[in-house]
């Protein structure tokens, strides 16, 4: 397989996350050794300056502390152009750890390459994707993805259906679904899932 090559910096949190995408990506690949990212000026400059230029895409595991990281570094980066992937929530083990994680879910390493693959392939001709009029919160309001009953239910199981974490906050879903999939590929599948529940 290629390696598919990116101008964005990519983050993601430790050394065998940054082993794992070097197969898949041929680009700069920054870890936050964690939470050290929270006190490590140094590497908040620089990846402040990535994102001020080239552009960053944050690639962290799909549990809480990985959302706190993308969190933070989206807090350090005001204006900086900034791109999310999301692995899927996929329940397991990695290789090498004698236990699953505290919520059981695969981190970046124990994604398969081909999986990484897709999610990055999106950015390899950024500019030659066509524009799309992007959702907004009101919309995903409207097709009852938060601030109703059962808003939270049904925006987990669009989530999953997208192949996105179940945690994603609207905000974070928005983000994601105006980068990924474009408004009416969305609402197609967040129809599919209102008409299965329907059955």
């Amino acid at each position: 397989m290629d390696r598919i090559k990116l101008s964005q910096a990519v983050i993601v949190e430790g050394k065998y996350d940054q082993i794992r995408l070097a197969s898949v990506l041929d680009a700069v690949i920054i870890r936050t050794e964690g939470f050290r990212i929270f006190k490590d000026d140094e590497m908040a400059e620089l990846i402040r300056r990535y994102a001020s230029t080239t552009g960053i895409i944050i690639l962290t595991d799909s549990d809480s502390a990985g959302f706190r990281i993308r969190s933070h570094i989206k807090g350090i980066c005001p204006g900086g152009k900034i791109e999310n992937v999301y692995i899927p929530d996929i329940y397991g083990k990695e290789p090498r750890k004698a236990e699953p994680s505290k919520e059981g879910k695969l981190g970046v390493e124990g994604i398969g390459c081909e999986e990484l693959a897709r999610l990055f392939r999106r950015f390899e001709n950024i500019d030659a994707l066509p524009e799309q009029e992007p959702m907004t919160i009101q919309e995903l309001y409207e097709l009852g993805l938060f601030g109703g009953p059962g808003s939270s239910e049904l925006r987990r199981k669009v989530a999953r259906r997208l192949s996105l974490p179940e945690r994603l906050s609207p905000k974070n879903l928005l983000e994601a679904v105006n980068s990924l999939c474009g408004r009416s590929e969305f609402i197609r599948q967040v129809n599919a899932v209102k008409e299965a529940a329907d059955t």
